[in-house]
């Protein structure tokens, strides 16, 4: 019998079978940290206080978070405030700073550098060429067509050989 109670189980067998039972676990509180995220986006919020409510520690929260989506809470914060903040310099009518606190930044430099590294251009030049770039497309496809893509992740110009 093993440590486990049960006749012709070792550990070898029991101790997967919990990790990745653990890990199903994990990724379900995961989800929910992105939906609050999601949610709150406009609202303070940091490492700690989302580690705490998933009742995990903010290193493993992070860890997790970056396995799962790719990105660490942080940078998925800011995407969806830079997200939001698009939409609304489209609208035209708040400017750059009340775009940045409407979305939750407190900083307006850390937001135009956060958002000129997401979309390519500052949110004053954004709001300048763009303010009718979702013109007629239904607000379900604006979102796709409008979202932002981080230079990094857009393809590297061809050298002209010609």
């Amino acid at each position: 019998m093993s440590r486990y109670g049960r006749p012709g189980c070792d550990d070898a067998e029991v101790a997967p079978g919990r990790a990745q039972a653990q890990r199903l676990r994990d990724i379900v509180v995961i989800r929910r940290v992105r939906d609050r995220i999601d949610r709150e986006y406009a609202q303070p919020l940091n490492l700690e206080a989302l580690a705490r409510g998933a009742n995990m520690s903010a290193g493993h929260l992070s860890r997790e978070f970056r396995r799962i989506y790719g990105e660490s809470p942080y940078a998925y914060l800011m995407t969806r405030r830079v997200e939001r903040a698009m939409t609304l310099l489209r609208r035209g009518d708040l400017t750059v700073t009340e775009v940045c606190f409407a979305v939750g930044s407190s900083s307006l430099g850390t937001f135009s550098t956060r958002f000129t590294e997401l979309v390519g251009v500052p949110p004053s030049v954004y709001r300048r060429d763009h303010s009718r770039a979702a013109e007629g497309i239904p607000p379900c496809l604006a979102k796709q067509v409008t979202r932002p893509i981080r230079i990094r992740e857009a393809e590297p110009p061809q050298p002209d050989l010609a």
